[in-house]
């Protein structure tokens, strides 16, 4: 039950957070400094809040008369060979993503983007590279 009221919480809170944010890219006027982004943020955050929420409830509606198929979704869920697939998957776009944020961080640097966007963009690199070192060597001891 608690599930249930959570994401009705969820739809309301993104149903707010994406009016607020349509409502300041209406009415402010010359907006300064935060304002300039803050409302493109509520717009996002909402939207996706709203999403997640109404989706939920959704599958779950769609799911309450049919109990097999709601079994059959678990059975996949808990699959190996499925839980095999998904970690290929990530795997593969992890090396991927190494990649394509090491370029993208000499092409800013090159093109004399901000210095700042560049260290937050070298140092968001920097902390998904140590975690994956810091895994590695925690699953290399346990196998």
């Amino acid at each position: 039950m608690k599930k249930n009221i959570l994401e009705y919480v969820l739809i309301i809170v993104g149903a707010l957070l994406l009016g607020i944010g349509v409502y300041l890219v209406k009415c402010l006027t010359n907006p300064q400094g935060v304002m300039l982004a803050l409302p493109y943020v509520c717009i996002g955050i909402g939207c996706g809040v709203f999403g997640n929420g109404m989706g939920n409830v959704i599958s779950r509606r769609a799911l309450k008369n049919n109990p097999e198929i709601q079994k059959q979704i678990e059975i996949d869920k808990s699959d190996e060979r499925n839980i095999a697939i998904i970690n290929r998957a990530k795997s593969k776009a992890y090396d991927m993503m190494v990649f394509v944020f090491g370029a993208l961080m000499i092409s800013f640097a090159l093109m004399g983007v901000d210095m700042i966007a560049v260290l937050l963009l070298a140092f968001a690199y920097l902390l998904v590279i140590s975690f994956a070192v810091y895994y590695r060597c925690k699953y290399e001891k346990e196998m």
